[in-house]
């Protein structure tokens, strides 16, 4: 198939396009950057200039599929711009990719859509949860939002699926990179002690979940996809610290509710004083790490074929991996 994916250069698209590729695909890959050029071709992509942010519609070549899963991510910051590339920027993709004579959208939404504003702690969700295009996070209320724009436009012809993982990890996640130095500057601290089951998914089984998702499964419809071993908080920050030589044994615990205060606090000095980058603690960080989180990815499973190959141990040493085997 001719596939364009977004967000080539990210996390997931340095382990998909590759992947795509492997399996005999033509990709394109779309980027707002001339100076990723060089980076797309040595993965065997084609680039297509073109920018999710721009009020201006965008032309993309034939193409047979589109895997969105560029996004604005960040903890905190102003809504305009999250709304702006994650809802706007998608329907502008879906437009483009309906006139390239795309039949498969798999979008890369996110499985926190589902977390309310005040906390509810979320056991075995399946995807008939309520979403929360209003969030207080602008980040996932902006992805609720495209989600559902996503779903909608499911038509004969136009199949749209949306994938909702969990926290992703794997080589060069955020988290994982901020880790050592939270630990030894005594930043990081559990909230709760951390015990708390928490569902993840590593990056090869997003992978996994899409190249599911490119050859089955009924358009209109949502998809959990998550690791197959459970785990808690603790437990899975014990891992990646493990990884780089640290102990977790001496750290703080907060209890959520004063953590997320102080959160929404920082969140109020960094909007008045418009201090760039994300506050140290935020509300929304908080509330998307600080409570038990678990889902139900049965209907992946029965539907798409989705397995999770990539099990913890696994997951675990594709860290350890030289650069140029990502």
């Amino acid at each position: 198939m001719k596939i364009l994916v977004t967000g080539g250069t990210g996390l997931l698209g340095g382990r998909l396009i590759p992947k795509l590729v492997e399996d005999g695909h033509q990709i394109f890959a779309l980027t707002r950057s001339v100076s990723f050029h060089a980076k797309l071709k040595a993965m065997g992509a084609t680039p297509v200039d073109a920018d999710l942010e721009s009020s201006k519609p965008f032309v993309l070549p034939e193409i047979d599929a589109v895997v969105h899963a560029a996004a604005l991510f960040r903890f905190s910051g102003p809504r305009e711009p999250f709304f702006r590339t994650n809802v706007d920027g998608t329907a502008a993709l879906l437009k483009a990719a309906e006139s390239a004579c795309a039949k498969t959208f798999v979008y890369i939404s996110a499985a926190g859509i589902h977390m309310d504003n005040g906390g509810t702690l979320i056991c075995n969700a399946d995807e008939s949860a309520q979403t929360f295009p209003n969030h207080f996070s602008a980040y996932l209320a902006s992805k609720a939002r495209a989600d559902s724009l996503v779903l909608a436009a499911n038509k004969p012809g136009f199949r749209t699926i949306a994938l909702r993982p969990p926290a992703i990890w794997g080589p060069g996640d955020p988290f994982s990179r901020a880790l050592p130095e939270a630990v030894r500057s005594g930043q990081f601290a559990f909230i709760d002690r951390g015990d708390y089951p928490f569902s993840t998914c590593h990056v090869d089984n997003v992978v996994e979940a899409i190249q599911c998702a490119l050859e089955r499964g009924e358009g209109g419809h949502a998809f959990f996809i998550k690791d197959q071993e459970e785990q808690t908080f603790r437990e899975f920050v014990a891992s990646l610290a493990n990884l780089q030589g640290l102990s977790i044994d001496k750290m703080r615990s907060l209890s959520y509710w004063f953590i997320s205060t102080i959160g929404r606090l920082f969140d109020t000095i960094w909007t008045v004083t418009r201090k760039d980058g994300d506050p140290p603690i935020s509300r929304s960080m908080i509330r998307m790490i600080g409570r038990e989180f678990t889902v139900n990815d049965a209907a992946a499973r029965r539907e798409l074929g989705y397995v999770g190959r990539t099990l913890r141990d696994a997951g675990l040493q594709s860290y350890k991996e030289p650069a140029n085997r990502r």
